[in-house]
């Protein structure tokens, strides 16, 4: 293989870098269109728990900035993966043929189990988080109006997808750690009892105050995290 040279490794790089923004930018052009359907389809398991349920704009600029944000969010997720493949692309060629089979699935699952992670929140959580979040506010013991704000809704409903997906990174953090040899196998079975404890606190922390919420992050993580275990060497 022909070695390179610093100013040509950075030359690669320059030009991996440019290719990553120029993809954002197409993406962000095309989130921009798209973004009137990607608002509806974020606010629908909201309106599918709420009979004439009606979102509200407290501002001027509120479509504007709304619009600019889901397209920001959707070229941010489909420059993710170019990103990765890009970042790999440059760095596998000064790695050994076993840190290449290490690490490539790590960059391959990585956006995998953040969908998964999103996608259970949105599928699984919302419509119980919802439910109860409306069923609070319309059992209030004074008159009072439900019209939350567009922007509120779509801070708090893209925050939560943020937070399960970034949960469900769980498996690759301990199985990273393990690998590189911070983290052995019997530690981690040994303290299985200490990290359910943490996991629960984590998702009472991260999830709205109602039980049904955290019982849907936390089984997952703990699922999560007893299948890592799976996938750590084991000492002799």
């Amino acid at each position: 293989m022909k070695q390179m040279t610093l100013m040509q490794h950075f030359s690669e790089l320059r030009r991996r870098i440019l290719w990553t923004l120029l993809i954002f930018l197409i993406a962000f052009v095309a989130g921009w269109y798209i973004s009137p359907a990607l608002q509806e389809f974020l606010t629908a398991p909201l309106l599918a728990v709420w009979d004439e349920g009606t979102l509200l704009y407290t501002g001027l600029t509120d479509g504007l900035v709304i619009r600019l944000s889901l397209a920001a969010l959707f070229a941010l997720l489909i420059t993710m993966p170019a990103a990765l493949w890009h970042i790999w692309a440059f760095v596998a060629p000064g790695l050994r043929a076993g840190e290449r089979n290490f690490i490539w699935p790590i960059l391959v699952m990585s956006p995998v189990l953040f969908l998964t992670g999103a996608g259970f929140a949105f599928y699984v959580l919302f419509p119980f988080a919802f439910r109860f979040f409306i069923e609070l506010n319309q059992s209030a013991p004074v008159p009072a109006v439900l019209l939350p704000a567009s922007r509120d809704y779509l801070r708090f409903a893209i925050g939560l997808l943020k937070v399960f997906g970034i949960a469900f990174q769980l498996p690759l953090v301990l199985v990273l750690l393990n690998r590189i040899g911070l983290l052995p196998r019997r530690q981690v079975v040994k303290m299985r009892r200490y990290a359910i404890v943490f996991i629960v606190i984590i998702a009472a922390v991260l999830t709205p105050p109602d039980v049904v919420s955290q019982i849907l992050l936390a089984v997952p993580m703990w699922v999560l995290f007893e299948a890592s275990i799976l996938f750590m060497t084991r000492e002799e």
